[in-house]
């Protein structure tokens, strides 16, 4: 069973900076295409970025492009979401997804709050 903890939210200004882990344990990390959606009030989870399993190849959503850089570190089996020049409009929950490429099972982490306002 794949377990995905979050870490890394809070309060930031506009125009500052957050970065965000996403630990994955129970499966070979190597295995799972992983990536990040937010979800607004209202709303349903929205893209934000993801990233390849064995490629390693991204891809983000128009609304992030240029700001944020999705990673990932085998050796730490850790993803991470690095946000730059943050707006008040990126204020939501993001959440952490995992898809395990050779079988399709995916996994959700828990959520971690980014709110950012003056």
């Amino acid at each position: 069973q794949v377990q995905l903890v979050e870490s890394g939210g809070g309060l930031v200004q506009p125009g500052g900076s957050l970065r965000l882990s996403c630990a994955a344990s129970g499966f070979t990390f190597s295995r799972l295409a992983m990536s990040w959606y937010r979800h607004f009030p209202g709303k349903e989870r929205e893209l934000v970025a993801r990233i390849g399993s064995a490629t390693n190849s991204t891809d983000y959503a128009d609304s992030v492009k240029g700001r944020f850089i999705i990673s990932r570190d085998g050796a730490k089996n850790t993803v991470f979401l690095q946000m730059n020049n943050l707006r008040p409009e990126d204020t939501a929950v993001y959440y952490c997804y995992a898809v395990n490429a050779w079988n399709g099972y995916s996994y959700w982490g828990q959520g971690t709050q980014v709110t950012v306002s003056s």
